[in-house]
C-alpha cells in the first residue's frame, strides 16, 4: 500500500508528495486506503456526512473516559484518546457496524428479487425484527438515550444519500425496520444516527466487519476537541471528585 525511499514517498500508487499532498483530502484517502479505489464527489460526501455525525455526542462515556484518563496522565495524550476508543463497543460506536453486519447478513438470507416498493421492504423488515426479537436479541440501530422522538441525524445523511443517488437496499431496509418497529415490538423506537451511518456506509460497499474502523476514526477528532476543551475549561477532577465523595461503600456480604 505504502512504501519509501530516500527521496519519495508513495502511497496508494501515488507520489504522497507531488500527487496526494494538497490534492486529497483526508476523508477521501480513508475511503481510498480501505476501498482500494477513490470515491465518486457523491460518495465522498455521504462518507463525510457519516464522520460527522459521528465525531461528538457530548459527555458520552467515551468522552469522559479520555478526559479522566488525561487528568491522570497529561504526558500521555495518546492513552487518553485510546481510553475513549476502548469504550466504542455495542452501545456506543460499535452500533455502526453491527447496524450494517445485521442489514447485509439479512439481505443476504433473503431469497429472490429484493423488493420494489415500501409494503415489500416493510415486510422483509418485520421478519428480521422478529426473528431478533425470538433470538432474544436488540436491533441495532434502533433506539437512542436521548433522541427519543427521533435522531436528528437519520432524516439528513438518509436525504443526502437520496440526493447523491446512493440510498441502496440497506438504508431502505434500516428505513423500513424504523416503520415497522411498533408493529413487530409495540412501540416505535427511533432509528439512530450510529445505525443510519452503517447502513449508508454500508450502502457504499464497504466492508462491514471494518466499518467500527470508520466510527472510531470520526471520534478520535471528537476526542481531541474534548482533550483541547479539557485543557481551556477542566472538568474532569470534577467527574472524578464527585464520583469519589458519592460513592458508598457496601461491605462484602461473607454470609453468601
Amino acid at each position: 500500500m505504502g512504501t519509501s525511499t530516500a527521496t519519495e514517498i508513495r502511497l496508494l500508487g501515488q507520489d504522497l508528495a507531488q500527487d496526494l499532498m494538497g490534492k486529497v483530502g483526508f476523508g477521501e484517502l480513508a475511503y481510498w486506503l480501505v476501498a482500494m479505489r477513490r470515491p465518486t464527489p457523491g460518495e465522498l460526501r455521504v462518507f463525510e456526512s457519516v464522520l460527522v455525525a459521528l465525531a461528538d455526542h457530548g459527555f458520552t462515556p467515551t468522552a469522559i473516559a479520555a478526559r479522566v484518563t488525561y487528568l491522570s496522565a497529561p504526558d500521555s495524550l495518546q492513552g487518553a484518546i485510546a481510553a475513549g476508543l476502548l469504550g466504542g463497543g455495542s452501545r456506543f460506536l460499535g452500533v455502526t457496524e453491527d447496524c450494517g453486519q445485521f442489514l447485509a447478513a439479512t439481505l443476504a438470507a433473503h431469497e429472490g428479487e429484493l423488493p420494489i416498493d415500501e409494503a415489500g421492504w416493510d415486510e422483509l423488515a418485520l421478519e428480521a425484527i422478529r426473528a431478533q426479537k425470538a433470538a432474544g436479541k436488540f436491533v441495532p440501530g434502533l433506539g437512542h438515550p436521548n433522541h427519543k422522538d427521533g435522531d436528528p441525524r437519520t432524516p439528513v445523511l438518509i436525504g443526502i444519500a437520496e440526493e447523491e443517488g446512493l440510498r441502496g437496499p440497506h438504508l431502505r431496509l434500516f428505513e423500513a425496520i424504523g416503520r415497522m418497529s411498533e408493529t413487530a415490538l409495540g412501540r416505535r423506537l427511533p432509528l439512530n444516527g450510529a445505525g443510519v451511518c452503517g447502513a449508508a456506509l454500508a450502502d457504499l460497499g464497504l466492508p462491514t466487519d471494518l466499518l467500527r474502523g470508520f466510527a472510531l476514526l470520526a471520534r478520535t477528532a471528537g476526542l481531541l476537541g474534548q482533550i483541547a476543551e479539557e485543557r481551556r475549561n477542566p472538568i474532569a477532577n470534577d467527574i472524578y471528585m464527585s464520583v469519589d465523595r458519592n460513592a458508598v461503600y457496601v461491605a462484602p456480604d461473607h454470609s453468601a
